[in-house]
């Protein structure tokens, strides 16, 4: 034997901002839609004909490993064939802090995973999720436990009207 082991295969992903070509790349299965915040990750799951969105979790964050170690386990629990993450851009489109430490998690995600990253708008989506849940009389503290899951809804639900409207 020559110690030619097989190549190990290349796990880095791809964060793309097109659905078209975020689309084209996916196999049949679920998404994970994800509003990442600075304290926890709202998670949202599609079905698996990609046409509802519902919230998944709410993941209390920690260590960056810990958190991807969860978000990759519940992505292989559902098949998940892709994830949409929300891209907090400024109002006039520009690129702040917030926007910055988004593109780095889906970089230290896509070191992580295969799966491919579709960077998603996701201006205001938190400031609707909580006009929704203070017109459902929701209280302030269901409200807080439950945001960042509907943003990540919303995100989701968004992404795949837009690749349905795509479809041929």
């Amino acid at each position: 034997m020559t110690g030619n082991a097989p190549p190990t295969p290349d796990l880095r992903g791809v964060t793309l901002d097109d659905a078209a070509v975020f689309a084209a790349l996916l196999g049949p299965g679920r998404l994970i839609g994800i509003d990442a915040g600075s304290k926890t990750l709202g998670l949202a799951l599609s079905d698996v004909t990609r046409s509802i969105a519902s919230a998944l979790e709410t993941i209390r964050r920690t260590k960056f490993r810990d958190d991807a170690k969860r978000l990759l386990d519940l992505a292989g629990e559902h098949a998940v064939q892709g994830f949409v993450l929300g891209f907090p851009a400024n109002l006039d489109g520009s690129e702040g802090p917030r926007a910055q430490a988004t593109r780095a998690f889906a970089r230290n995600l896509n070191a992580l995973s295969a799966l491919p990253i579709l960077l998603w708008d996701e201006r205001l989506t938190t400031a609707e999720a909580e006009r929704m849940l203070i017109a459902a009389d929701t209280s302030r503290r269901r409200r807080a436990d439950v945001i960042d899951k509907l943003a990540a809804t919303l995100i989701l639900q968004g992404a795949l009207d837009r690749m349905r409207r795509l479809a041929p």
